[in-house]
């Protein structure tokens, strides 16, 4: 018998499975996305999702679903675009069968993004069209094609971001300073794209500065900020110690900016990291008019260090945390509360350590009152010899606190780190394009980098003392400034002196307290 082969004709189509025969209208959708919020954009923006709702509408075979739209959001990824999601999982539940958009750009940038949301999509029986490439996604050749028009959108993207890197970093060497505005506090743009000084936020700025002076952590401002109804940067209702950090370490808060601290560093993710020396970065002194006189913001630089480099842990819960030290061990002392259910309650300041490890500390236990009318007695035998105090603070100021050496010094340390930093790069440059002894090569280049290493520590080295001496010298004229305004003995206990004049106490016994100013005088009691 002959064998003979018969053809079984298929009854249902490929990719959805529906009825050859069977005549239905395909759902469809459209996906309209722009990358900025320019006024041209926008009006792209609308004609698209015009044009996208009567093209569907006027095909009897269609079912106009909705047209997605994303606005202002980047097409190389597809993270934070949410009306793509929201797409993508309407059709994956069945809601549409068409996905219509103008071209393989606009669909992503990405080509694994693009790929893999088309394959996830075909899979469950959704098509896609790109009307510029006139490419069907259930066409044969529609996955090769896609791939090949998403390798180069992601190419096209790849070359704008570069360009747009290459404008931002030029602008940065001009010295042309820029901030988010929108959530930088402070400061509002100005006619010409500077930085202009928005008195109410600049209120904010100053407090925050004002209050870590007086002793507070970051964590405690943050939470007096939330409490007294003040918004954040970013126009939220809570604060946190990150953002108050953030504004007190910040340099354009005096008048500076320093440029590049991040960079992205993947196009494609926009993922910002850290500039540790990959990047150069410019620092632009006296850009824009300062909230902060540099002489307090330095100071505050340097109070940050002096808390971190405590042995025992900074706290700023109360006015006396932090400030009064037991003189046996070291430690601070804290409040503790006694009998703190009863009507004898009552809160008293204690060595923080005096029952470590099995060890007891002697220092006795203060009250609040104890603490201010010591504190308002030391005050007042400083107050006794006021005028020699300011006397050799005023001196101090002239000399142990000059900086103009110092500064000369480290220009000229500029100066040369800048042309050793060309000769590396020069040397570098060299290997690469000419054959060289590599022995040779590596021994130049370690003499270079050698050098250049050196430099730069005495360069940090001297940064460091001129921020010290500065700081001392800010320090000492707010001092100075407090003690001219006084013009007698204090009767009572003054916050404001206690966070200006105070560096800290430290206790020995009841009869054996020690208040340390911070001009260095220490006074007995």
């Amino acid at each position: 018998m002959a064998k003979r082969v018969m053809t079984i004709m298929p009854t249902l189509v490929r990719f959805t499975e529906a009825p050859i025969a069977e005549h239905h209208k395909r759902k469809v959708a459209a996906y309209a996305r722009v990358s900025t919020d320019s006024d041209e954009q926008f009006t792209s923006y609308e004609a698209q999702i015009d044009y996208y709702t009567q093209y569907i509408k006027a095909r009897d075979d269609w079912e106009f679903v909705q047209v997605y739209t994303d606005e202002g959001i980047t097409g190389t990824s597809t993270k934070h675009r949410e009306g793509f999601k929201q797409m993508v999982a309407d059709a994956l539940e069945g809601k549409i069968d068409l996905i219509v958009t103008k071209s393989v750009s606009r669909f992503a940038r990405n080509t694994v993004d693009s790929l893999t949301t088309i394959r996830q999509l075909k899979d469950k029986g959704v098509e896609c069209f790109f009307e510029k490439e006139n490419i069907w996604t259930f066409d044969g050749k529609g996955e090769l094609l896609i791939t090949i028009m998403s390798s180069l959108a992601q190419e096209e993207s790849r070359s704008i971001s570069e360009n747009c890197t290459w404008g931002q970093r030029k602008r940065m060497a001009d010295g042309r300073v820029s901030v988010p505005f929108d959530h930088f506090l402070g400061y509002e743009r100005g006619e010409n794209g500077e930085l202009v000084i928005n008195e109410e936020q600049a209120k904010t700025v100053r407090l925050i500065y004002d209050l870590f002076l007086q002793g507070l952590t970051p964590h405690t401002i943050a939470n007096r900020l939330t409490a007294m109804g003040i918004l954040t940067p970013r126009r939220k209702a809570k604060w946190n110690q990150g953002t108050v950090r953030s504004i007190l370490t910040n340099e354009k808060y005096k008048g500076d900016a320093l440029m590049q601290k991040c960079y992205t560093a993947d196009f494609l993710t926009k993922k910002q990291v850290p500039n540790n020396g990959v990047l150069p970065q410019y620092y632009v002194e006296g850009d824009h008019e300062a909230i902060i006189p540099p002489e307090t913001f330095e100071l505050v630089q340097q109070e940050m260090l002096r808390r971190n480099n405590r042995d025992n842990r900074y706290s700023g819960v109360d006015i006396f945390a932090s400030r009064i030290v037991c003189g046996e061990c070291g430690s601070y002392y804290g409040a503790k509360v006694w009998h703190s259910n009863s009507k004898y309650r009552r809160i008293i300041y204690r060595c923080n350590h005096k029952y470590h490890d099995g060890k007891t500390c002697s220092t006795p236990n203060l009250t609040e009152d104890e603490i201010k009318l010591s504190f308002v007695a030391a005050v007042n035998r400083l107050i006794a010899n006021k005028d020699e105090v300011i006397a050799n603070l005023e001196g101090m100021c002239q000399t142990l606190f000059e900086t103009e050496t110092l500064e000369s010094e480290r220009e000229k340390l500029n100066t040369e780190m800048y042309l050793l930093q060309n000769m590396i790069q020069a040397a570098i440059a060299e290997n690469a394009h000419v054959a060289l002894e590599q022995n040779i090569y590596q021994k130049r280049f370690d003499e270079l980098s050698g050098k250049y290493e050196d430099e730069k520590r005495q360069h940090d080295d001297i940064k460091q003392q001129i921020a010290d001496k500065t700081s001392a010298r800010t320090a000492a004229s707010q001092f100075i400034g407090t003690l001219k305004k006084m013009d007698g003995l204090i009767t009572e206990f003054d916050l404001s002196l206690w966070g200006s004049l105070l560096d800290h106490a430290t206790v020995y016994s009841k009869e054996d307290m020690r208040y340390t100013f911070k001009d260095g005088t220490e006074i007995k009691l």
